[in-house]
């Protein structure tokens, strides 16, 4: 049987959500320090914010922003957009904070569980996301 989420804001189940995304900007490329009359500051870089934006947008155009209020594990294929070195793990920050911020789940706090791997590369990158219920 496939897997589904109970929703209780929705009352309503659905299947194991997939998302297929740009590559998220590294974490060393999603932060900028600034100073701003003598106090540090961190912000969202513009590189994370237009990733941020392009998630919400895709995530609006397939209907997915379910607010998901449960318990969740998340599978992540990272496909580099060239040969280079990478971290990883550099890629999670923003592919979480997306993806909260578009409405998938309420928090990224509810991910209990991620498996990364890398896939091949392909021209400007991009990560698949399959979002799981816990305890299925």
């Amino acid at each position: 049987s496939p897997r589904r989420f109970l929703m209780n804001t929705a009352q309503a189940t659905m299947e194991a959500l997939r998302l297929e995304l740009p590559i998220p900007p590294l974490i060393n490329h999603y932060w900028r320090h600034i100073t701003i009359k003598g106090t540090p500051r961190t912000l969202i870089s513009a590189r994370g914010r237009d990733f941020r934006e392009n998630v919400v947008r895709i995530v609006g155009r397939e209907k997915k922003a379910l607010k998901i209020d449960s318990r969740v594990k998340i599978n992540v294929r990272v496909y580099p957009p060239d040969r280079r070195k990478r971290d990883i793990d550099g890629y999670l920050k923003a592919l979480l904070d997306s993806l909260t911020h578009a409405g998938v789940w309420l928090d990224d706090e509810q991910v209990d569980s991620i498996y990364i791997t890398r896939g091949e590369v392909v021209k400007g990158g991009k990560a698949v996301v399959e979002i799981l219920p816990i305890g299925e």
